[in-house]
């Protein structure tokens, strides 16, 4: 079942994403007292008396030419179409403006049902300023205050009104994030797969705030892409938005069943660089490297990148690379393959009896070793988990166990059965049940 589309619009900083935040249930985007701190648009799945639909914010239309201006109004614009039902809020303490009058001349054109919400009612001086609203010539104005619930229930309530209730449904479909430092190209390799223009791109490093999620349809398959803000180093974090942005990408890699970490070809690699997988691992999440902006590299081949790559993340030399250019669209047909095999790997289960024939076959051939005279013993091995997959031993001691042995079961286990680009856990446990 298709379910039906809301987008909030309006002009900066009259209260849309404390709204979006109150109705989905949680903080999703960012509220900053700062005109245009939203820019591109925010999607989430909301529920109201079992009703499901998608919400969608959007950031602020401004009249003055400001900086991303013209694409905060075409992102607006492509939310509005997308939409069966606008909610237009305005701002009942400053009263009606401009720019008020231009948000709705656009929602005119595209002809959807639009509902005023006139924002923060609770203050003394939007008592007086509500019928001049009516000068925006809709049929639908309802007071409320994002803040103070004034109103909420009636809001929804006409919001949702012919909407049908809905059944509770597993989202089964596989999420990978785009990951990596600003400015490495990851909205632009968004793009590339969406093959259209779903979020803002600019070579100002820090342009993505927010994550934003879209579906890629692949072979039949649907897939949630995650776009991400640009992580930096937590001690050049300065605003408290990129604070947000910082967090709300860490959130993004833990609902993600698979990271793509960017890589900027340009720049080479860096230690954030190997910062950031090394989050994606220690989440356990699937992990496949881009390497962006190939187009700009002239001295380097794509074998000798390759054993760069090799080299500088040794922690993860299960994780496939993908060199590619998201601008040019060069190789980008390579990427979508990787992240099909990757979330088969995540989630592939072993056979019992074949698992532990790999693993007694590497104990016999690689003894380990002694320690006080005694000598690790391995009694049984099982599948316990996937997403990553996970494998428990039974053993005489588990103190017995070295990093060193760990680490060359690990390796049997990846020579024996496909896991690229998956981290694996391995877990010991006493025979006699002790953790």
């Amino acid at each position: 079942m298709k379910l039906p589309t809301v987008a909030l619009v309006g002009r900066p900083n009259v209260g849309k994403s404390t709204l979006f935040n109150k109705i989905v249930g949680k903080q999703v985007s960012i509220i900053e007292d700062l005109p245009g701190v939203t820019r591109d648009r925010i999607y989430q799945e909301a529920t109201y008396n079992k009703k499901k639909f998608y919400l969608i914010d959007t950031g602020g239309i401004d009249t003055e030419k400001l900086d991303f201006n013209t694409e905060i109004k075409m992102q607006a614009e492509i939310a509005i179409n997308e939409a069966e039902i606008v909610v237009f809020i305005v701002d009942g303490k400053e009263g009606l403006t401009a720019n008020d009058f231009t948000v709705s001349d656009i929602l005119r054109k595209n002809n959807k049902k639009v509902i005023v919400a006139i924002n923060k009612i609770d203050v003394k001086e939007a008592q007086n300023n509500i019928y001049d609203f009516y000068e925006l010539g809709f049929d639908t104005y309802i007071p409320i205050s994002s803040i103070h619930n004034t109103g909420f229930v009636e809001l929804m309530d006409t919001i949702t009104m012919n909407f049908k209730e809905t059944e509770e449904v597993e989202d089964t479909r596989t999420k990978f994030s785009i990951i990596g430092r600003p400015n490495v190209g990851k909205s632009s390799l968004m793009n590339a797969l969406l093959q259209e223009e779903r979020v803002v791109v600019s070579d100002i490093a820090g342009t993505t705030r927010d994550s934003v999620d879209s579906v890629l349809k692949y072979h039949d398959e649907e897939y949630i892409m995650i776009d991400t803000a640009g992580m930096r180093k937590k001690g050049k974090v300065f605003e408290s938005i990129e604070k947000y942005s910082l967090f709300r990408s860490l959130k993004a890699i833990d609902r993600s069943d698979i990271c793509l970490v960017v890589i900027n070809a340009e720049e080479g690699i860096t230690e954030h660089d190997k910062h950031i997988a090394g989050y994606a691992i220690e989440r356990g999440k699937g992990l496949i490297f881009v390497v962006n902006k190939w187009d700009k590299v002239k001295d380097t081949t794509i074998q000798e990148f390759e054993k760069l790559m090799r080299e500088e993340f040794q922690f993860a030399t299960y994780a496939p690379i993908v060199i590619l250019s998201a601008l040019t669209k060069k190789r980008i047909h390579t990427l979508m393959p990787e992240i099909v095999k990757v979330k088969e790997n995540i989630k592939k289960e072993i056979k019992t009896s074949l698992l532990n024939d790999t693993i007694q076959d590497a104990y016999q051939l690689n003894l380990p070793p002694t320690y006080k005279g005694k000598r690790l013993k391995i009694y049984f091995t099982s599948q316990t988990g996937i997403k990553p997959p996970k494998f428990t031993f039974r053993v005489n001691n588990k103190g017995l166990v070295h990093f060193s042995y760990e680490r060359y079961l690990e390796n049997k286990i990846r020579e024996n059965f496909d896991f690229e680009g998956t981290p694996i856990i391995l877990q010991f446990k006493n025979r006699n049940g002790e953790e």
